[in-house]
């Protein structure tokens, strides 16, 4: 199994004091969480905004103390995740420690795991998010399908009940932007 995937940087730009452009930040994320243990999901914070539209300001790190599943309510955030293969301990989760991975997040209230679902990790976030697949593969599971993205196709998850599976025996990296959304009144 192929574990490594290549390092890479967050650049933030800012203003100094006489109102021209800096560069504020060059460096590896400084905020990563694993989900799942040593063998689960690396989640790498990269950024977030609090409000749309998107306050522009001189702050150099949204602050948070923690992995928060979803964007700030009418806000955003990018995150990078990198997703091992998934393994036999993934696939066979009881509803109840499905639940346990997704409170690690502040996400239960997304999670919708249940006996005969498609996949243990069934989550549903009242959001748009674009995935982007840097590298590797990983697969989509919704109620009624699932379709494989390779590196360069772009997912958009529209308020859908997913998960994500990586069946293809190598890491996968993935680029998610999350935008806090609402249900139009007919989805309910």
């Amino acid at each position: 199994m192929e574990t490594n995937l290549t390092a890479f940087k967050r650049i933030v730009t800012g203003h100094d004091t006489d109102g021209k452009a800096i560069i504020v930040s060059n460096e590896v994320p400084s905020r990563t969480y694993m989900v799942g243990g040593p063998n689960g999901a690396k989640f790498h914070e990269i950024w977030n905004t609090k409000q749309t539209p998107a306050l522009i300001d001189n702050e150099t790190d949204p602050e948070e103390n923690a992995l928060t599943l979803g964007p700030p309510k009418q806000g955003t955030r990018i995150r990078v995740i990198d997703f091992p293969p998934e393994s036999d301990e993934i696939r066979n989760l009881t509803k109840e420690q499905a639940l346990e991975h997704f409170k690690t997040m502040k996400g239960e209230h997304a999670s919708k795991a249940a006996e005969n679902a498609p996949h243990p990790l069934m989550h549903k976030t009242e959001t748009i998010d674009y995935g982007i697949i840097l590298e590797g593969e990983l697969t989509l599971i919704v109620d009624r399908g699932e379709t494989t993205a390779k590196a360069g196709d772009i997912i958009i998850q529209r308020g859908t009940n997913h998960a994500w599976s990586n069946k293809s025996g190598k890491m996968c990296r993935v680029v998610f932007i999350l935008i806090d959304g609402k249900f139009d009144e007919k989805l309910h």
